[in-house]
């Protein structure tokens, strides 16, 4: 077992041939950082209005960078914009992408049982060499993994959103992560621009196990009658110098997910607030409202 295990790591190569699992924010993000370092990057979606989606905001997405990156040359942005466009491909099913994908990243929604299907079904269906990763936020990378065989190519990346703009990625190793394998995971974050750290895999990995108390006092704080989420989200922004408060930030990241992650867990208590919001459909600032109101467009 030790000696498969070995050999594998030593042929690990260099990451040129991405899949990414999950069209939304997060996958959409991912594939467009990696599509701009010149990855050759397949997107993939069972639905093809997702899929469509995301092609146009990628492509909106990177007029953005390619106007900021090449202010001064405009035709040199233009090319840059439709080099990385051309480097995407998208797709309803990955059966044909992952016959020669280096690594998969899975950014579907926290559902732990089908991310342990799906990756068992990779598993099976690619290549020894290609590397495993999650870009799951609270659950941990070795359950993600459970039933997946090659232990020493798994790992997580952990990105934040919105994927373009922040500068972090978190990699987090299980104890049967390959030195290998970690070294090319964050070789490949580096390439596509990102500042990588690592990580065990433990409950929330480094910012949200730091972020989780904090967001869960300030919600305690406000339904305890102590401040209004308004003063609170301002306190925090000319006190503690944040570029927002807790309150902007969980209709940034949604009210679903921050309850979803309340439900899973059986230490934290569930927060009214939050409940009531999600019950009417306020989600934050992509359903429009939330704490806050937002212009959709």
């Amino acid at each position: 077992m030790f000696s498969a295990m070995a050999s594998r790591g030593m042929a690990t190569r260099a990451v040129r041939e991405v899949v990414v699992m999950g069209g939304g924010l997060m996958g959409t993000g991912i594939a467009q950082v990696a599509a701009a370092a010149q990855q050759k990057v397949a997107l993939v979606d069972l639905s093809q209005d997702i899929l469509t989606k995301a092609e146009r905001r990628i492509g909106e997405s990177l007029k953005r960078v390619a106007k900021k990156k090449f202010k001064e040359d405009p035709q040199a942005g233009e090319e840059f914009a439709a080099a990385a466009m051309a480097n995407l491909t998208f797709a309803t099913s990955p059966d044909s992408a992952l016959a020669s994908a280096d690594l998969i990243v899975e950014a579907i929604t926290e559902n732990l049982p089908l991310k342990q299907k799906l990756f068992a079904e990779w598993d099976k269906m690619c290549p020894d060499t290609t590397l495993f990763a999650t870009n799951t936020s609270f659950l941990r990378v070795a359950d993600c993994m459970k039933d997946v065989a090659r232990l020493d190519r798994c790992g997580g990346l952990h990105f934040f959103n919105p994927v373009p703009m922040m500068r972090l990625l978190e990699v987090v190793r299980i104890p049967e992560t390959s030195d290998a394998t970690f070294e090319a995971m964050s070789a490949w974050g580096r390439a596509v621009g990102k500042h990588t750290v690592a990580c065990k895999d433990t409950p929330g990995f480094i910012v949200n196990a730091l972020l989780g108390p904090y967001v869960q006092d300030a919600v305690a704080m406000v339904e305890r009658g102590d401040a209004t989420y308004q003063d609170v989200d301002m306190a925090v922004k000319l006190g503690l110098g944040y570029p927002m408060g807790p309150f902007e930030l969980l209709d940034y990241t949604g009210l679903d997910l921050h309850k979803h992650i309340n439900d899973s867990d059986p230490q934290r208590a569930p927060s009214p607030i939050i409940d009531a919001l999600v019950a009417e459909g306020k989600l934050g600032m992509k359903s429009g409202e939330g704490f806050y109101k937002y212009n959709k467009k």
